[in-house]
C-alpha cells in the first residue's frame, strides 16, 4: 500500500478540501439516517396507533349505542310521588310496635 489514498491519510496530513468533503458526506449520511428513522417512526408506529385508537373509539361508541336501547326497555317506569299528607284508602302503612 504505497499509494496515498484519501481515506487512509492521517487527519493532520490531509488536505482541508478532503476534510470538508468527508465531513459533508458524514453529515449527509447522518441526515439520511435521521430522515429514514423519522419516516419509519411515523408510518410504522404513530399512524397505526392513531388508526387503531380511532377504530377502538368507534367500536366502543357502537357498543354503547346498542346497549342504550336495551336499557330503556328493561328500566322500570318512574314512580310517581304522592303528597305526604294524603293517604288513600286501602294503602298499607307500616307501623312499628312501641313497647
Amino acid at each position: 500500500m504505497g499509494g496515498n489514498s484519501p481515506i487512509l491519510t492521517k487527519i493532520g496530513d490531509a488536505d482541508p478540501v478532503q476534510i470538508v468533503v468527508l465531513l459533508t458526506m458524514l453529515k449527509l449520511i447522518l441526515y439520511g439516517l435521521l430522515i429514514w428513522f423519522l419516516y419509519n417512526l411515523v408510518f410504522r408506529f404513530i399512524i397505526p396507533i392513531y388508526k387503531t385508537t380511532r377504530q377502538m373509539k368507534q367500536k366502543f361508541r357502537e357498543m354503547q349505542d346498542q346497549m342504550n336501547p336495551q336499557q330503556d326497555f328493561s328500566a322500570e317506569p318512574p314512580k310517581q310521588e304522592r303528597p305526604a299528607g294524603k293517604v288513600r284508602k286501602g294503602d298499607y302503612i307500616d307501623f312499628e310496635e312501641v313497647k
